[in-house]
């Protein structure tokens, strides 16, 4: 097992494209050097020539892989060459390499037209050099072969490649179904449970207890609310067909859901004043501005305003005690700008700078894929704020 091991791992480190193609060079132009050697040794100075050009022929094949068509060109000026002058009697093995290296590393027409101008130029070389009948049939053919044998493996490759990509493309969509099921399991059964107590809590409260209905009836809404959209990210995630669910596989393999997950949720600027009202259910003080005609804002755009305004409220009411928040919308013609603000003091251990957490880096991540900018931290009259310029022309 050890000695195969060792052979496995040999011949993936001479696979290495650089690593093969030097090793074809050495091991070709190693043996025509020996066989140089033997016939200047036995007196063959016609036959040297022969081997010297062979070996020249051998190191243009390092650039086989990079600049097939190039070295292809120069192997058939060497082919050439030495027909011409005498020196070579058939075409060096080097030069069919160099054509099967433009079949496997160059698009069908390019490999097309080269094996055309190889085959004219060796029919030609042929029949001025050797004019006996056919042999410009063998000179067309010659670059021929290379190159199909070439084109096929090319196209095996490719094949194969896409079969793989597909096979994972496959294998993303089975874990998207798997985290989906997770996720129905776990954290919609117990926003259902949560749903359902709050309501019967609500349901038993004696007459008089407006305060405490009002606030099991928010969190009633808010139950439902956050079950709905749960249901919809599912539908997201155990959606079979990626481009019909609205996503596309990048060209590293993963999957980007167009529009993002807040695509499928249906929340934008008009849920606004909605959430808002909710904030203020919620216990948060909260009024929303809005400046100027409202226009329908680019997907991204519209989620990106509706969670940094859900965020920012989020925020006030975590860490501060006795805030009132205002929000601000305002549409202008080559922007759209939202700006939220409280005037609370930190509660204790609260934020007094920009804190480092999960929500402002999210805020940062949605505002730079719209192509804006974002700006929060402490207020100098006291408070927080959050404010972000996000373009629309460039979305």
């Amino acid at each position: 097992m050890r000695f195969m091991r060792r052979i496995t791992a040999a011949w993936r480190f001479f696979k290495r494209p650089r690593v093969f193609d030097i090793t074809l060079v050495a091991m070709l132009s190693g043996a025509a050097t020996i066989g140089l050697i033997a016939v200047l040794l036995q007196g063959y100075p016609d036959v040297a020539e022969g081997a010297v050009l062979f070996i020249l022929s051998t190191f243009p094949l390092l650039l086989r892989r990079s600049r097939p068509v190039t070295v292809a060109a120069i192997e058939t000026a060497g082919d050439v060459f030495g027909t011409a002058a005498g020196i070579l009697t058939t075409a060096n093995l080097s030069s069919a390499i160099a054509f099967y290296s433009v079949g496997r590393y160059t698009p069908g027409r390019t490999a097309a037209l080269t094996a055309v101008g190889g085959g004219v130029v060796y029919g030609l070389a042929n029949h001025l050099t050797r004019p006996v009948p056919g042999s410009w049939i063998a000179g067309l053919v010659y670059p021929l072969a290379p190159i199909v044998v070439g084109q096929f493996v090319r196209v095996r490759a490719e094949l194969r490649e896409r079969g793989q990509r597909e096979a994972t493309e496959s294998a993303v969509r089975a874990e998207r179904r798997r985290i989906a099921r997770e996720l129905h399991d776990v954290v919609a059964h117990h926003i259902s449970v949560i749903n359902v107590l709050v309501g019967g809590a609500r349901a038993t409260l004696p007459p008089g207890e407006a305060v405490a209905h009002d606030a099991l009836a928010g969190a009633e809404r808010t139950a439902r609310q956050a079950l709905a959209e749960m249901r919809q990210l599912l539908n997201v995630l155990r959606a079979d067909d990626p481009v019909g669910a609205g996503g596309v596989f990048t060209t590293d393999g993963l999957l980007r859901v167009e529009g993002g997950a807040d695509a499928a949720t249906g929340v934008g600027a008009a849920r606004l004043p909605a959430l808002v009202q909710e904030a203020a259910t919620a216990g948060l003080p909260a009024s929303l501005t809005v400046i100027g005609e409202p226009v329908t804002l680019p997907a991204a755009v519209d989620h990106a305003v509706y969670r940094i305004v859900q965020e920012a409220l989020t925020n006030t009411r975590k860490h501060t005690v006795g805030a009132r928040a205002s929000v601000r919308l305002a549409y202008e013609s080559e922007a759209v700008e939202v700006e939220v603000i409280d005037d609370g003091l930190p509660a204790a251990g609260g934020r007094t700078a920009p804190a480092p957490g999960f929500g402002l880096d999210g805020m940062a991540e949605r505002v730079a894929l719209c192509g804006g900018l974002l700006r929060t931290g402490p207020r100098l009259e006291g408070g927080f704020l959050v404010h972000a310029r996000i373009p629309l022309e460039t979305t």
